[in-house]
């Protein structure tokens, strides 16, 4: 019972209507059809029942005087239902009876040959059930009979006989119009459903235009960068008197808040991004100035006290680290900015094979693998880009899994694709975390990585170059084990 609706749920609108369509003209045929059938089978009856009132009028007649050629059968019966049949203009198949008692004692039909036929023990029981009401009844006298109207009347003698008429002509004919009622509705809904579709069709294609260019707004990267909605409903469909007019227009009204909404955004946007590039830029020379003047001091002759000598070290060593956060800041700026790197022809293996030897000197705690094919890899980008790419993530692993932490880095081909996986088996990455692990300042645990010195720039980063490059970068991180993989257009 619950599959059906849900089935329905999934049907298109265009198969809702027609199928509504269909229904109702069949709803409206069948019940023009029964109301049809029901009416001709009761006018057709109430001729029959005029038919009955005549061959009663004539069977008393008979009963009164015999007909001309009449004879008793001399077997002692009064012979009452004889004269009935006998009188003139009796049709074919007249049922006459005598009743005695509230019951049909003997009746006889009239045959097709002229002769009168009797009726046995079960058609007089059926006969008996007619109430004496000098009212037309139906009857059903099963056999070759079947289904009569039948009357019983008075005797001017004070008897009553009953008189039938067949049913037979009445139910054929009832019977043969319910059948062409029936095929004409059907070939009505077969052509209705055909012409129905066609129209509901042509009536849907506005919508449909409609949405085509929901379909195509939903394509564009609105998550990012500047986007440009140029895509409309067409003014043929935006016509509010009709209901897909106003939905067309209502939808081009949503576009045009939307786009609104994306300018700004991106205005917005832009601004932060030449706000950060700027200070970045600016604030490279007064770092540099302070580093300079740290390493001065520490080189001068003059003896300096141990307190100052130490916070000397703490000034050139912040300095060294907020000159790389400003480094990172900056390059991701520009790299928001769209500004296009380099390309040349890189050779992957032989970056992989250089990244992975710079990590295991500065991670010796570590197990370090590493598996690149025999030929080299190329793949179009910036050299040091994509050096950068590598080497933040296997810091990342170094300094995010404990010491004995093995470290494996594949590189291969995948179609006409270059993939370098970087997987480690250490603790993992938190559920949560991996949602936002590629968002700038994104950390896992702030107090290491402060301690440590990371800026939670890397990762970002990572995605930004790679993204850059046309390429994408992914993690798969549970208990045991954790997989960052980038994938990059061979050249």
């Amino acid at each position: 019972m619950t599959d059906a609706p849900r089935t329905r749920a999934h049907w298109t609108l265009e198969r809702r209507l027609i199928v509504a369509l269909v229904s109702l003209l069949a709803a409206v045929s069948a019940i023009v059809g029964t109301v049809s059938v029901v009416v001709v089978h009761s006018n057709l009856v109430d001729r029959v029942d005029s038919q009955l009132a005549s061959a009663t009028e004539r069977g008393r007649v008979a009963i009164i005087e015999p007909p001309p050629g009449f004879e008793e059968d001399g077997d002692g019966d009064d012979g009452d239902d004889g004269r009935v049949l006998a009188a003139r203009g009796q049709s074919v198949g007249t049922i006459a009876g005598i009743v005695v008692g509230g019951e049909v004692r003997q009746a006889a039909v009239l045959e097709e040959d002229g002769g009168i036929g009797q009726l046995d023990d079960d058609q007089l029981a059926a006969l008996s059930e007619v109430p004496a009401d000098f009212a037309p009844h139906s009857v059903n006298l099963g056999g070759d009979l079947g289904a009569y109207r039948a009357m019983v009347v008075g005797t001017p003698g004070g008897d009553r006989f009953v008189i039938a008429l067949p049913l037979a002509i009445v139910e054929a004919t009832t019977a043969q119009l319910a059948v062409v009622i029936t095929l004409v509705a059907a070939a009505g809904l077969a052509l209705a459903a055909l012409i129905g579709s066609l129209l509901v069709r042509r009536a849907l294609v506005p919508l449909q235009r409609v949405a085509a260019t929901a379909e195509r707004v939903s394509t564009l990267p609105l998550e990012r960068g500047e986007v440009e909605l140029a895509d409309r409903v067409p003014d043929s469909d935006t016509d509010e008197r009709t209901e897909v007019g106003r939905v067309g227009a209502s939808f081009n009204r949503m576009l045009d808040h939307v786009g609104q909404a994306l300018t700004a955004r991106a205005e917005s946007e832009a601004k932060v991004r030449r706000f950060v590039g700027d200070a970045s830029h600016e604030l490279r020379t007064p770092i540099a100035s302070i580093r300079g003047y740290a390493e001065l001091t520490r080189r001068s002759t003059e003896e300096v006290p141990p307190d100052a000598a130490h916070a000397l070290d703490r000034i050139e060593s912040e300095s060294l680290r907020m000159s790389a956060l400003v480094d990172d800041l900056l390059l991701l700026a520009r790299l928001d900015e769209g500004r296009e790197l380099r390309s040349d022809d890189v050779d992957l293996s032989a970056l992989v094979v250089d990244v992975v030897g710079d990590a295991h000197v500065a991670g010796p705690d570590h197990r370090w693998e590493l598996d690149v094919p025999e030929e080299p890899v190329l793949v179009a980008g910036d050299l040091s880009r994509l050096h950068q790419v590598l080497a933040n993530l296997l810091a990342n692993a170094r300094v995010h899994t404990p010491a004995g932490t093995t470290v494996s880095v594949a590189l291969a081909h995948d179609g006409g694709d270059a993939v370098v996986t970087v997987a480690d088996d250490g603790p993992g990455i938190a559920p949560d975390l991996q949602r936002t692990l590629f968002e700038r300042f994104a950390r896992g645990d702030a107090s290491r990585s402060r301690a440590t010195g990371s800026t939670g720039l890397g990762l970002a980063i990572a995605r930004a170059v790679v993204v850059a490059h046309g390429g994408s970068i992914g993690v798969e991180s549970e208990p045991g084990r954790t997989v960052f993989t980038v994938r990059l257009r061979a050249a």
